[in-house]
């Protein structure tokens, strides 16, 4: 077990160190931003990374407080599935209309997971990164050929 102290550390070494794998990588170099994430320029919608003790996730996540926003632009997103799964391979993406996160907030999300690494283990780093920016560089290309028809 990690103190709360060695944990944060250890956060910030690992999100360091990603951001300098991203540095070297032939496809990322010189992106200025490296990635979109919270600015997508669409109220409500973000493209995030999550990690835990046993899996990573890239997603494109709802988090709309209207449920009925929520789910009106979750169904825009569906209109667009096929450009959205451009370039993954069948099945990896798993569309949720509704998930509820671990302080209780409801969101809905498009996500690209992996099971069995753990960014506790630095054995496993350089699996995740590879695995992150992979399907990062897809998901925000895709997410940026739809872009224009989902705003308002």
């Amino acid at each position: 077990m990690y103190s709360k102290e060695e944990l944060k550390q250890l956060k910030t070494e690992f999100w360091e160190s990603f951001a300098a794998f991203c540095e070297v990588q032939p496809n990322l170099r010189n992106r200025k931003p490296l990635w979109i994430l919270y600015d997508t320029k669409i109220k409500g919608v973000e493209l995030k990374f999550d990690l835990s003790r046993n899996n990573v996730l890239v997603a494109l996540e709802i988090n709309h407080r209207a449920e009925d926003e929520r789910i009106e632009m979750f169904e825009r997103i569906i209109w667009h599935k096929e450009t959205l799964e451009k370039g993954f391979a069948k099945g990896t993406i798993e569309w949720k209309i509704l998930e509820e996160l671990a302080y209780g907030k409801q969101v809905s999300r498009i996500i690209i997971a992996k099971e069995g690494l753990d960014f506790h283990k630095r054995a496993d780093w350089g699996e995740l990164f590879r695995f992150m920016s992979d399907n990062m560089l897809q998901l925000e290309t895709n997410f940026l050929e739809i872009k224009d028809f989902l705003m308002d």
